[in-house]
């Protein structure tokens, strides 16, 4: 029967549940997911497109890693030349681009890191720290939108943004990261908050907290990013949740109408498509403790 190809880069789990979402979908219409795994090297999301394309796969779901913005730029040109219908799934075609104009699917992770910070500023914490990757949009994204949140909200007193991990850099050993000693700089700031991206740095985080006698949420609150395992660390996290499952449904919802078109049809107006990701309240956030006298 008729295949489609949808490209992701591996160990991705975050992407995986998104594939189940459009295999959902995609199956129920009688059509074939080929899944192409592209590995952690330069042109792989490219070869494993070409190899879908060679073994027919009549559309495309597409999830670039773009581990950095340079990386992003240098597919712009195949995929904008794709032969057969796309969508990109959980990236933002940067305003302007060859991509601007291809049908995407993805998170509004501005909005989830809005939940995050809101969450925590409305349990009274003013001094908020965000520990993120820099590795994937998604990171890059979350980054910036903390940033600008923490500088119009009042509320927040201080805020600063560091590294999650020496590993979460597009290229580590340009930027020489040493692992992020979070209870120092939590210190540094007087911060009783932390958003931590992704999941598992998350975890890690909170454990490396722990060890340095920080409790969580009586000393910390923390907002895990992602959800993907947050709910399963021996305290619970708090976690922004982007809708995965619903990511890769729309994505294939998308490409299921390119597919419908009858040759020769006016084509459809390309659509842009971002959905919310919601807030799960879990074990890791409290009002933040009293202040220690002076």
């Amino acid at each position: 029967g008729e295949t489609v190809g949808l490209v992701v880069p591996e160990r991705h789990s975050y992407l995986f549940e998104a594939v189940h979402g459009a295999r959902s979908v995609l199956e129920t219409a009688g059509i074939r997911i080929a899944l192409h795994i592209a590995a952690h090297t330069s042109g792989s999301e490219q070869a494993m497109t070409q190899q879908a394309l060679e073994r027919g796969a009549r559309g495309l779901i597409v999830a670039p890693r773009w581990r950095s913005a340079d990386a992003e730029r240098v597919d712009y040109g195949w995929l904008a030349a794709l032969p057969v219908p796309a969508v990109l799934m959980e990236r933002r075609p940067t305003p302007g681009s060859p991509l601007h104009a291809m049908d995407s699917v993805r998170s509004d992770h501005w909005y989830g890191t809005h939940l995050a910070v809101d969450h925590l500023i409305r349990l009274g914490h003013r001094r908020i720290v965000l520990a993120a990757r820099d590795d994937s949009p998604t990171a890059r994204t979350v980054r910036a939108a903390f940033a600008q949140i923490a500088e119009e909200r009042p509320e927040v007193e201080e805020s600063a943004v560091v590294l999650s991990s020496p590993t979460a850099v597009a290229d580590p050993e340009a930027h020489g990261e040493a692992p992020v000693d979070l209870a120092a700089v939590l210190r540094a700031h007087g911060a009783t908050a932390a958003v931590l991206h992704g999941d598992v740095d998350a975890l890690m985080l909170v454990q490396q907290l722990r060890d340095e006698g920080v409790r969580v949420p009586e000393d910390c609150s923390v907002v895990a990013y992602d959800d993907v395992v947050a709910a399963l660390g021996s305290t619970p996290l708090t976690a922004v949740s982007p809708p995965k499952e619903e990511i890769g449904r729309g994505a294939a919802e998308l490409l299921l109408r390119r597919l419908a078109l009858p040759e020769g049809a006016r084509p459809e107006a390309v659509r842009s498509v971002e959905l919310l990701p919601e807030l799960k309240v879990r074990g890791s956030t409290a009002a933040p403790p009293p202040p220690r006298p002076a």
